[in-house]
């Protein structure tokens, strides 16, 4: 019993220590998506992007990197673009970009697993884009993408304030508190998913065994680092399937990304799982709700191939420059959160800005209206992540009055 409250108290400590790591990185990260999506329209992107295939492609990863990192938000913004005439292909660009390329997804790796992570997602996250393109050319779609146009062409859309410049819009205030309810937004979307899976992480770390990893993920363990071409391959593959059957975002799964480094996984597994955020089963339904299962699914096996394509070619190029980063530098357990370094006063600056945030959106100006375009969430999965979230603060509760105060 006593071991049990011990890893207990543990669990719960390293999940609040880590998510104290992170609160000024998510702050920062949601303030520079929450101003690109009031400052820049989604008409004004899509003007921007036209018909040609080469432009598109690179304005459209343009468009995704200052975008949102939320899978749910990039989701609705790629099928809105792709209604309004831009092409399949560039379509995806900014659906890859706007999830693995954006700012505060590789602040967050860089406090948790290091620059070499940072580089694997932001060179990844183009390697992604450019075998899907290859790929799409390669298979030419042409009857999938014509009936999902059809599709969208059934669905209704509200048009944005795109007559605005950028330029009245930054001294207004108003269009501030459209930030300030933005950066609300953000939050709103993600505590969820963040709450469980920083709590997992901590869970995990506490009382799941190494052999646990070991079985799922092969020749793990026991400081193993040289692993064969099957072995890499295996992890890669293990890697999505494990997202797959979970619901837990890209911001929320960093932390297990670096419990799976930290566990033995190689490099290639966990970049994986990292670029899984597009293959999981909620993304799947929403693209089948607006293009239709087939073209769901064969987003599903466009993406799923060149995550695994872009993970090996990671791999191996780190390990031709001798560059692949070390697990033993990556333990989240045994880590100190708690002290008076850039950490605290940068969380306390973001918490400050974040209160004034809330002010000027939700008292100032609170009879604002402004809502952007969300994917639609199933009601049955976001319930359980919404209980599943609440049990997770009555557990952290808890652990912590175990520690500190039995």
């Amino acid at each position: 019993m006593n071991s049990f409250l011990k890893q207990w108290g543990e669990a719960a400590n390293t999940t609040l220590g880590i998510f104290w790591m992170a609160i000024w990185a998510f702050a920062l990260g949601y303030m520079i998506s929450s101003m690109i999506q009031v400052f820049v329209t989604e008409k004004k992107m899509q003007n921007a992007m036209g018909k040609d295939q080469r432009k598109g492609v690179l304005l459209g990863t343009f468009f995704g990197l200052i975008s949102s990192s939320c899978s749910f938000a990039a989701l609705a913004t790629t099928k809105s673009l792709f209604k309004k005439g831009a092409s399949f292909v560039a379509s995806i660009a900014f659906l890859l970009a706007s999830t693995n390329l954006v700012i505060e997804l590789g602040i967050i790796i860089s406090i948790f697993l290091g620059w070499q992570f940072v580089v694997g997602e932001y060179v990844g996250g183009i390697l992604l884009i450019l075998i899907s393109w290859l790929l799409i050319r390669l298979i030419n779609p042409k009857k999938l993408i014509k009936k999902a146009r059809e599709k969208l062409s059934e669905q209704d859309e509200d048009e944005d304030d795109s007559s605005i410049s950028w330029k009245k819009k930054i001294k207004s205030e108003e269009s501030w508190a459209k930030v300030a309810k933005q950066y609300g937004m953000e939050w709103k979307m993600v505590w969820k998913d963040v709450t469980v899976g920083f709590t997992i992480a901590g869970i995990v770390t506490a009382f799941v065994p190494n052999s646990f990893f070991q079985t799922l993920f092969i020749n793990t363990g026991n400081g193993n680092s040289d692993f064969g071409f099957f072995t890499i391959l295996e992890h890669i593959i293990v890697g999505p399937v494990t997202a797959f059957l979970t619901f837990i975002g890209s911001m929320g799964n960093i932390p297990l990304a670096a419990l799976l480094f930290g566990k033995g996984v190689s490099f290639g597994g966990v970049m994986a799982f990292i670029f899984s955020d597009l293959v999981v089963f909620p993304v799947l339904r929403i693209n089948a709700k607006y293009y239709g299962w087939k073209m769901s699914l064969f987003i599903l096996f466009l993406l799923f191939t060149a995550l695994v394509g872009t993970s090996l070619a990671l791999h191996y190029s780190f390990d031709l420059l001798n560059i692949l980063p070390d697990s033993s530098q990556v333990n989240i357990q045994d880590q100190e959160f708690f002290k008076i370094d850039y950490t605290f006063f940068l969380n306390l600056a973001f918490m400050a800005i974040s209160g004034y945030l809330v002010y000027l959106g939700f008292f100032k100006k609170k009879d604002l209206m402004y809502m952007k375009e969300m994917a639609p969430k199933s009601k049955l999965l976001e319930s359980i992540l919404k209980y599943a979230a609440l049990i997770c603060y009555v557990w952290l509760a808890g652990g912590i009055i175990v520690k500190y105060l039995l």
